[in-house]
């Protein structure tokens, strides 16, 4: 639903017990033990017919009982049976109570659906059937059944099993783990992924979210969510289900790869999240990415007292594909000065066991020159020095900002206090050479995904514009005929509609004389395959032969692949060949492009080495779409082939970016073309001068899979950018995007002090790259903000005005600011930003629309009232008015078809 009234649910300021007893071996009585156990300062109400009290407290008959109180208990938890929940649930949301905790396991569909019905109709909010329930570890609110609390934290852990929420408040008990939110979901009917995400990204005592997760059910809630959570904190991910079993088989290579829990990697990696693949690497990457996410390093310099731990250490990188830094002939030098003779001259920066605490501090020094590198720190305990007083000679250096340090204190009680004081300081620590460096390796892994979730292309970004018309008339004839699949020659024509480089092919029909008389006409060497509706991968029937070079061999070709398709393939009906010309391309590599439907996540596009043994290499990376030129090479450097593509020894480097305009191309047709269900291009022949599709098979669908409504992430919204005449000048009114960091920086910095404060309430110059993040870094299924831009004198786009909208989960209400360039004020430029937001929120639905306003900014309040806001004192400003509160009711205005 949205994260409507879950501050009832996770601050509540009074609690019921529906079914509380003193039973010790009941879900009541441990709900009721835990609450009371704790250090909840709330009231507490134990509710049961069947007691007058419970352990000294009084017990009430009933939910009406409670509710009969001056205020009814904010939140409620059930452990009660399941033909008693429905009836709970409508007296409790009639009553006033916001949230409820429904314990009770067994709810039929029939039941489930009731009780949300029941609990809508007063926004009550649900958490579970069938959950653990919740710990709030810094209200000392346990409301669950769980068997231990929680110790409080900065970390938020939300999970789908009941069963590993107990398993983990143990495990992180015993490690002294803590956290800001414990949440078991269970079944998820009301309070979901996407509704955690929204609460917990706002969270000011929640520093990481850490989610383990099973199945997504509404993927856009959940990325919108997890987008805007992970601009704001670290989210990392355990999602089981990683093997392949249960799987149903695809009909094409690109179906069959495209597994659900491929395609889930791929919407992590676009969402700016972290996956993990074990509960130990949840907390090492909180933990990494909490402490040192600042840093930037690629690579690491090992500094150690042990050649041992160095070569551990170099082991592990060597695994986790980390690079370790080359010592420059500078560095070495300056550690030549520092060290004793025998030191590694190398790295791992090995500086001998008996290194007294000035050696570390050093040779510490020196490495810090280096900064494109990151130090791991790994220090075994001697009896030179106290392990101590290295910790507390070098704090300064391995705790300054931006953090460079790692450490790595080997051992358990020599070392306590060494990792003790590093880990006060907010230095990240680790317990052995392996942690270290895979925690440095999820760091790297959480940048690039970081550095995916800033890109917001549109549906279309091709370079080359696609011929829809020819498009339409060719997918509009495939379904006319009763078909899904595409012959290669449609196929073909689709894909040299759509913008992308296919080879020359004709077709001829089953007879061998038009099929040479075809390859006179392109020139030999040709290749010939067969062609039939009811064919769909021809190589596995024989029906594909290359490198024929005379028309002998094509007469000959013809005759043993009419005899192979007649042996394999009795029932299916030839219509003829295809003869194409045969692409001889200098050190060309074979690639796989393709397309098909996720169930849950929509459109995925795939990408990697092709050829007939695509599976068996199964060298291949998926992305969502919308793609543009950045995210395709991203995906691109995924595969093992990219290597390859850049370039090695006498090998040239292959065009990539021509590469990346066909994936780029292939996402456009998926926004273009919702018809389209699959699509292979295999092989997709590249080399360094360009690529070109050398055979394709597309599938079509009535049911309309694709197209960018499809998408699990919004595209940017390129239908809604507009270019007017004003004042003399072109001006473009468009969505915002984060490239507009630079250019927005410098329109604030440009106003006024007095405007800001007019618009925000306070003033002043300087303005975070964070905050500018939040401002340019937009999600737009749930906020908009379009900005009024010009070409300046210097033929540089400036922005002269901004206005922006953030529109609750429910989508019911939203809340406005505007702001124009202080030298434009009174131009009418405010009232055409404003005019432009109402019309998008009106299109999409939004009921009302609101703003607070300073008393004193008459010419803000005036605008609004030409607008048609009313205008109120402010309910949340109950003091001195100085603000006034201005609300617009929006008709809903219908949105044009996807």
């Amino acid at each position: 639903m949205s994260i409507r009234h879950l501050d009832a649910l996770f601050s509540p300021a009074s609690v019921a017990v529906i079914g509380a007893s003193m039973r010790p071996a009941s879900v009541g009585g441990t709900v009721w033990r835990n609450l009371n156990n704790g250090d909840f300062k709330g009231a507490l109400y134990a509710v049961n017919p069947k007691h007058a009290e419970l352990g000294g407290v009084k017990a009430w008959a009933s939910v009406a009982s409670v509710a009969a109180l001056p205020a009814a208990p904010e939140l409620a938890i059930l452990c009660t049976p399941a033909a008693t929940v429905v009836e709970l649930i409508k007296e409790l949301g009639a009553r006033g109570t916001r949230a409820a905790i429904v314990l009770t396991a067994g709810l039929d569909a029939a039941q489930k659906q009731a009780m949300l019905d029941a609990a809508r109709l007063h926004t009550l909010r649900i958490l579970g059937p069938n959950c653990i329930g919740m710990l709030v570890p810094h209200l000392g609110l346990n409301a669950s059944f769980a068997h231990t609390g929680a110790l409080p934290g900065e970390l938020a852990f939300v999970s789908q099993s009941g069963a590993l929420v107990t398993a983990m408040l143990d495990w992180a008990g015993s490690r002294g783990i803590g956290f800001s939110h414990f949440v078991s979901l269970g079944e998820r009917a009301d309070v979901d992924f996407g509704d955690m995400l929204d609460f917990l990204g706002s969270d000011p005592k929640t520093r990481a979210i850490l989610l383990y997760i099973e199945s997504i059910e509404e993927p856009r809630k959940f990325m919108s969510a997890a987008r805007a959570a992970a601009r704001n904190k670290p989210v990392i991910v355990v999602k089981a289900g990683r093997s392949a079993a249960g799987q149903q088989a695809a009909a094409s290579h690109t179906g069959a790869l495209a597994g659900s829990d491929a395609v889930f990697d791929a919407a992590i990696a676009r969402a700016g999240m972290l996956r993990v693949n074990t509960l130990q690497d949840l907390f090492l990457a909180a933990e990494t990415l909490s402490r040192f996410h600042g840093n930037r390093a690629d690579q690491l310099i090992v500094l150690t007292n042990g050649g041992g731990a160095g070569v551990m250490a170099a082991d592990a990188a060597a695994t986790e594909g980390v690079p370790l830094a080359t010592l420059s002939d500078e560095l070495r030098a300056q550690l030549d000065a520092v060290l004793p003779a025998n030191w590694s001259h190398a790295n791992p920066v090995d500086i001998i066991g008996d290194a007294p605490a000035a050696r570390y501090v050093q040779a510490l020094q020196a490495l810090a020159q280096d900064t494109g590198s990151a130090v791991l720190f790994i220090h075994a305990p001697t009896a030179i020095v106290p392990s101590l007083a290295i910790a507390q000679a070098l704090l300064p250096l391995a705790s300054a900002s931006p953090k460079r340090v790692l450490g790595c204190w080997l051992g358990d009680g020599a070392v306590a206090q060494a990792r003790a004081l590093f880990r006060s300081h907010g230095v990240p620590d680790f317990n052995t050479p392996e942690d270290a460096v895979r925690a440095f390796s999820l760091l790297r892994t959480y940048r690039e995904h970081q550095a995916e979730l800033l890109q917001t292309p549109p549906a279309r970004s091709a370079a080359h514009a696609a011929n829809l018309p020819r498009i339409r008339t060719i997918v509009d004839g495939v379904l006319a005929s009763g078909r899904e699949l595409l012959t290669e020659p449609e196929a073909k024509d689709l894909l040299e509609a759509a913008g992308l480089p296919v080879v020359a092919t004709r077709v001829v029909g089953p007879h061998a004389q038009q099929a040479q008389t075809a390859a006179d006409t392109l020139g030999y060497p040709v290749a010939l395959k067969i062609l039939s509706f009811d064919i769909s991968h021809k190589s596995d029937v024989g029906g594909v032969r290359l490198n024929l070079g005379s028309a002998a061999e094509v007469g000959e070709a013809c005759a043993t692949m009419l005899a192979r398709v007649r042996e394999q393939r009795p029932d299916a009906k030839v219509e003829g060949f295809t003869v194409q010309t045969m692409v001889r391309k200098k050190h060309a590599h074979e690639l796989i492009i393709g397309a098909s439907v996720d169930p849950v996540f929509g459109p995925v596009i795939l990408f990697g080495q092709g050829g007939v043994a695509v599976e068996v290499l199964a060298d291949t990376a998926l992305a969502l779409p919308p793609l543009n030129t950045t995210l395709a090479l991203a995906q691109i450097d995924r595969t093992r082939v990219a290597r390859l593509l850049r370039g090695y020894r006498d090998e040239p480097a292959a065009d990539i970016d021509a590469i990346a305009q066909v994936l780029v191309s292939v996402s456009q047709l998926l926004a273009d073309v919702p018809e389209l269900a699959e699509l292979d291009i295999n092989p997709l022949l590249a080399n360094h001068e360009g690529a070109v599709a050398l055979d394709a098979r597309v599938r079509v669908s009535a049911r309309r899979p694709a197209g960018a409504h499809h998408f699990a992430i919004q595209p940017y919204p390129q239908d809604l950018v507009e270019t007017w005449d004003w004042q003399g000048q072109p001006v473009t009114l468009r969505p915002i995007r984060p490239e507009d960091e630079p250019q927005h920086r410098a329109f604030l910095e440009k106003l006024d002090p007095e405007d800001i404060r007019l618009r925000v309430f306070y003033s002043r110059r300087h303005i975070e790259h964070s905050e500018l993040a939040r401002l340019t870094q937009i999600d737009y299924a749930r906020e908009m903000a379009f900005i009024a831009t010009r070409l300046g004198p210097d033929g540089v786009e400036e922005t002269l005005g901004a206005v922006r909208a953030a529109v609750d989960p429910d989508n019911f209400s939203a809340e406005f600011g505007v702001i124009v360039r202080s030298d434009l004020k009174g131009s009418g430029l405010g009232h055409k930003l404003m005019t432009k937001l109402i019309d998008h929120l009106r299109t999409r639905g939004t009921r009302r629309l609101v703003g607070t306003v300073l008393r004193i900014n008459r010419g803000m309040l005036e605008l609004a009232r030409s607008l048609g806001f009313q205008e109120t004192t402010n309910p949340s400003d109950p003091g001195d008015h100085e603000t006034r509160f201005v609300a617009l009711d929006l008709p809903t205005k219908a949105a044009p078809p996807p």
